[in-house]
């Protein structure tokens, strides 16, 4: 017992203060989210002002897979750093070391396999997802062009969770920083001064996101906390097993907001083509809010990863005080942060559109109308994420994500089908603001419950 007390008091993550600790690894997760989200945001902006209305639904378009380089990501990379921490906090570094091997070889070879498959399928996939037949050719340059880079940012984003895992959240930051740079500043040269068009921003997003890769790779080769040598890289289908159980929350999270997205934009071309509006206006509008508001959802998940380790590691060594402490103290963080945005996007919408390009008058007068009505339950979109999160850094995995299919799943997707065929595209608005109301209901009611067993159980030691 002494030996064990020993272990966890060598590590920062069981003595140093909670809140101080959040910031350390909230902060740095924070960035590199923003700065994941900003890669959309940065060639959105480019393709606005060059390419116009039509290329920026063709990103909209593309968008999904996006969303599922992202939810591979966040099931590896969450999952083996969840599994990671565990065993560090229960002293058994080298089941850790296996975790954090196997974890890093699922990203990649997954992120190959999607890569091939979109090769194989890129127009039926972009049809499928919402293609018009004005936005269709600009959907397959896009995509055929930023396939290539699906391992590389599975393997970026799914890596940085293991390395904030090992104690290193800065060095995770630079990772993903270095690479949007590198985008940005390719965005404008291949864009503005060779005018390589939509073309131009995919290859810019490629070589941003091998230069992620390659730091990511960099760091693993020196790893702090355990050595991982070649023979933890090699697959071992219990590790690969309980890293998907694990990271199968914020996977299904990330995978239900892709199937959304695949609805929205059919549910857009479909109901806008009979409106006065046309389908391109809506699903450009919805392609841009529906990053923006990734934007904010960036932060949230930030805090959400930075929790992960603390209550990971804690939950292991059994100090439950401060397991509630951290689940907690990021409630509140995210809480005024969401209140920020939703302020942000009632108040600004039509100047935070107005960055994306100069479109018609009509356009404006929907895009205002849109983001005031989907994005406007923000201010409560904290809970559903951060409490999902927190049932899979303890290790339970099907609480976990059954909490990540509420929101997308189980209300938004049959409101999106069922309110448009009353009330047209106003429905598909209002579908997002009723599900965000009764996702947060349900994370407020399970996250008190599980207060509640936590506290018990720090009682009963």
């Amino acid at each position: 017992m002494e030996s064990q007390m020993k272990k966890q008091t060598e590590n920062p993550l069981g003595v140093k203060p909670v809140g101080r600790l959040l910031a350390e690894f909230a902060i740095p997760s924070i960035i590199a989210m923003l700065v994941s989200a900003l890669y959309n945001i940065v060639d959105q902006f480019f393709i606005g002002h060059y390419v116009g209305m039509l290329g920026n639904a063709a990103t909209n378009v593309a968008f999904p897979l996006t969303m599922s380089c992202t939810a591979i990501s966040l099931m590896c990379g969450v999952g083996g750093a969840a599994n990671f921490n565990l065993n560090m906090g229960r002293g058994n570094k080298e089941k850790a070391a296996k975790y954090a091997g196997n974890a890093i070889s699922m990203c990649f070879t997954i992120g190959l396999l999607l890569c091939i498959i979109t090769k194989l399928f890129l127009k039926p996939m972009m049809v499928t997802f919402g293609a018009t037949e004005q936005t269709l050719e600009y959907s397959l340059t896009y995509t055929g062009i930023t396939s290539f880079g699906f391992p590389f940012l599975i393997f970026t984003t799914g890596g940085s969770n293991l390395v904030r895992a090992d104690g290193s959240p800065r060095f995770s930051m630079l990772c993903t920083l270095t690479g949007a740079v590198v985008n940005t500043v390719l965005d404008a040269l291949f864009m503005k001064v060779f005018h390589m068009g939509i073309e131009g921003a995919a290859m810019a997003t490629v070589i941003g996101q091998v230069v992620s890769a390659a730091l990511v790779a960099l760091y693993l080769t020196r790893f702090k906390t355990v050595q991982l040598g070649r023979e933890y890289l090699i697959p071992k289908a219990a590790c690969w097993g309980n890293i998907a159980r694990l990271g199968m929350s914020p996977c299904i999270n990330q995978l239900a907001m892709m199937a959304v997205q695949i609805v929205l934009n059919n549910v857009l071309t479909y109901y806008g083509g009979i409106s006065e509006y046309g389908s391109d206006i809506p699903l450009a509008c919805a392609g841009i809010i529906s990053k923006v508001g990734m934007m904010f959802f960036s932060i949230v998940i930030g805090i959400s990863q930075g929790m992960q380790p603390i209550v990971s590691f804690n939950y292991g060594a059994k100090q439950y005080p401060r397991v509630l402490e951290a689940v907690w103290k990021s409630i509140a963080c995210a809480t005024v942060i969401s209140i920020i945005a939703f302020l942000c996007f009632q108040i600004f919408p039509r100047q935070i559109i107005g960055l994306f390009g100069q479109e018609s008058e009509e356009y404006f007068q929907f895009a205002e109308r849109y983001f005031r009505i989907y994005l406007f339950f923000t201010f409560a979109n904290q809970f559903q994420p951060i409490v999902a999160n927190m049932y899979t850094s303890i290790g339970k995995a099907a609480a976990g994500a059954m909490m990540s299919l509420t929101r997308q799943i189980l209300f938004l997707m049959p409101l999106l089908v069922l309110l448009p065929r009353f009330y047209g595209l106003e429905g598909a608005m209002y579908a997002a603001p009723i599900a965000d109301c009764v996702a947060f209901i349900v994370a407020g009611t399970m996250l008190l419950r599980e207060s509640r067993r936590l506290k018990s159980m720090a009682v009963g030691l």
